[in-house]
């Protein structure tokens, strides 16, 4: 894992050590162990909030430089805003900001998790336990040196005073599993592409094993033995040969079918023959960020021991402009037999997803599948980097994503699907073309995927704009956003565990 900060849990009574966070509301009103603990320092709070304009607004922070009266270090007050509009994610946030105020040099910090109502809820105080991680985490594993001013990775111990520590250690230990989920989504996609390509990826996926995943690894052979020629296609201009890999977590109930979720994983992407432009072609090491996705979502699923059926598919590819590359004009074969013409060598996502999906609904018979990829800029023209695109052939499936994009925070946004459209992927000479033309680019890929799902529910996420490179939030400051994990845990708990 690449964080190092470390969560605890103790009593409400508890001696505060290093930094001392508290919260108040946007009266200002502190609850009533941390007006306790504050003492005569309570009075300081007051004088430097209006010294500062601090008014309590949920998120914002009042920072004091060795209190007078305190032990503490630094006392940070942090605005809960109205109590009566909290939400579960306002503790992500109030978490992130906590994580804001350590450095490299902090030591210790203490979190009184109280409200002025009273002392929050375990599952609260998880939240924010989960958003300091989350905000803490940062990746510099290649950087040898740090410039002046530049801090380096966090060394701290942080403890959450709570009302009841140990039903707060007993539930961080599912939320702990989801963060180490996505920081390991983060990971993969901040990895460089000459560290992490296909047969690297499949190697670091495969370590689900230790974790009771079952993990098997197609390799070209297999895949060309199964018919998988619109992956192998896009792979073929790369020494780097390609490699699929299929996940499952056998956690509910025996025999039951599965859920699904496909990944792209295009670790590198030069958009082939059909070159891409030089500006920022370096950010296509994160073409794969819906197959590190899957992974870090298997991964959370398997630690907190999900009772659930699950396949997580990822299709691992380079897209190269060698002499052996797939052309513009070439027609291969799909898996499912249907044929499709290569009119752009730069929409391979959707190719590689063709063979996966496919190979998953005939292979798994799933329940559902939700496929995640960063497959086009049309979807961020459309909605910005605030929402992933959402397709679906099933309006249920479609309204749980929905519901689990609100609770969990990764909103997610439906889009038309639609013959019209359909039809503009139609091919004089194949069976399809790989690309209907600039207008509706995000809704005619997913025109495409949809005849690759075998009329299985399915929901389609274009997070090319949500992935990575995405504004940086409370709790996320990394260019990799591990986008997609806490969406889909949620999605796979409303199914199986919260019926």
């Amino acid at each position: 894992m690449s964080d190092a900060i470390k969560v605890g849990f103790v009593q409400l009574s508890s001696a505060a050590r290093g930094i001392l966070v508290v919260f108040c509301d946007d009266g200002l009103k502190l609850g009533p162990a941390t007006a306790k603990a504050l003492g005569g320092a309570a009075d300081l709070v007051k004088r430097a909030a209006s010294a500062a304009g601090f008014k309590g607004k949920s998120g914002a922070a009042l920072d004091i430089l060795a209190p007078e009266g305190l032990k503490a270090t630094r006392l940070v007050v942090i605005g809960a805003g109205k109590a009566a509009s909290l939400k579960g994610n306002d503790f992500l946030k109030f978490g992130g900001v906590a994580a804001s105020k350590l450095s490299a040099s902090a030591a210790a910090m203490t979190i009184v998790a109280e409200l002025p109502s009273g002392a929050m809820t375990s599952e609260q105080a998880v939240a924010i336990a989960s958003g300091l991680r989350l905000r803490a985490y940062k990746f510099d594993r290649y950087k040898t040196k740090k410039k002046d001013g530049e801090e380096g990775g966090l060394r701290a111990d942080v403890s959450l005073a709570v009302g009841d520590a140990a039903a707060a250690k007993k539930a961080f230990v599912s939320a702990g599993a989801i963060v180490d989920g996505v920081i390991i989504a983060r990971d993969l996609v901040n990895e460089p592409p000459n560290v992490l390509f296909p047969e690297e990826f499949a190697r670091r996926a495969s370590q689900l094993r230790k974790l009771g995943v079952k993990v098997e690894v197609l390799d070209v052979k297999a895949m060309d033995k199964l018919g998988m020629g619109a992956l192998l296609g896009v792979g073929q201009g790369s020494v780097r040969p390609s490699r699929t890999v299929i996940m499952r977590w056998d956690g509910g109930k025996k025999g039951e079918a599965p859920v699904a979720f496909v990944g792209k994983g295009v670790c590198f992407d030069t958009g082939g023959i059909s070159i891409k432009p030089a500006g920022s072609m370096e950010d296509m090491k994160g073409d794969m960020g819906g197959a590190a996705c899957v992974v870090g979502l298997m991964h959370a699923l398997a630690a907190r021991k999900a009772k659930a059926n699950v396949v997580g598919a990822i299709g691992l590819v380079e897209n190269m402009p060698d002499g052996n590359a797939q052309r513009p004009g070439d027609i291969v074969t799909s898996m499912s037999g249907q044929t499709i013409e290569i009119i752009n060598t730069d929409a391979e996502g959707r190719l590689v997803l063709a063979d996966v999906l496919w190979y998953v609904a005939k292979k798994t018979k799933p329940k559902f599948m939700v496929d995640l990829a960063t497959l086009t800029g049309a979807i961020m023209v459309a909605l910005g980097t605030d929402h992933a695109g959402m397709f679906s052939n099933n309006d249920e499936l479609a309204d749980r994503l929905l519901a689990a994009g609100i609770e969990s925070g990764e909103k997610v946004w439906r889009m038309p699907l639609g013959p019209e459209y359909d039809k503009l992927i139609d091919s004089q000479f194949a069976d399809m073309k790989n690309t209907g033309g600039r207008h509706g680019g995000s809704i005619t890929a997913a025109q495409f995927l949809q005849r690759f799902v075998d009329g299985i529910p399915w929901a389609h996420l274009d997070i090319a704009g949500t992935a990575m490179g995405a504004p940086k939030t409370d709790i996320n400051q990394s260019w990799g956003s591990g986008y997609g994990v806490r969406l889909l845990d949620r999605l796979v708990a409303d199914h199986y565990e919260r019926k």
